[in-house]
């Protein structure tokens, strides 16, 4: 099973936006999310997230996994300064910004089990899905007439 943390301040706005979407529960995300945005693939035997990350360095990116939950880290600090002849600033500017977002994904993985690599802005983490997971039972719609 994977699904992301339900920890929002505005959950509740969440929730209802997308609420009638049953198709795959990715609704609920944590803090910095919009600038995560996820796809997800089903690789038949794995799940690739490619999780979108512009403008961060590998470095800058850290991948946990804790009590079942697959918890990525971003987070950047930049400064620029220009400096006129004299001395006097012409522009200075400073950004520091974090994001970070959590997948539920089952206490059944380790650490070797997951692969990530970084590539263009685009974080891609491979996980093998469980073996030992009930399939979930195809929604059957009663006519209404």
């Amino acid at each position: 099973m994977l699904l992301p943390s339900i920890f929002e301040n505005n959950f509740a706005d969440n929730f209802f936006d997308d609420m009638f979407n049953f198709s795959f529960p990715f609704n609920y995300m944590g803090n910095g999310s919009r600038l995560m945005n996820t796809d997800v693939q089903d690789l038949g035997n794995d799940y690739q997230l490619d999780i979108e990350l512009p403008g961060y360095d590998k470095k800058d990116i850290h991948a946990e996994l804790k009590n079942g939950y697959l918890t990525i880290y971003a987070d950047k600090q930049e400064s620029k300064d220009e400096k006129a002849e004299d001395g006097r600033y012409v522009r200075r500017e400073r950004y520091s910004g974090k994001c970070r977002r959590s997948f539920y994904v089952g206490d059944y993985l380790k650490e070797e089990d997951v692969h990530a690599s970084f590539s263009n802005g685009v974080l891609s983490i491979v996980l093998p899905k469980d073996k030992n997971a009930e399939e979930v039972e195809t929604k059957k719609y009663i006519p209404i007439e």
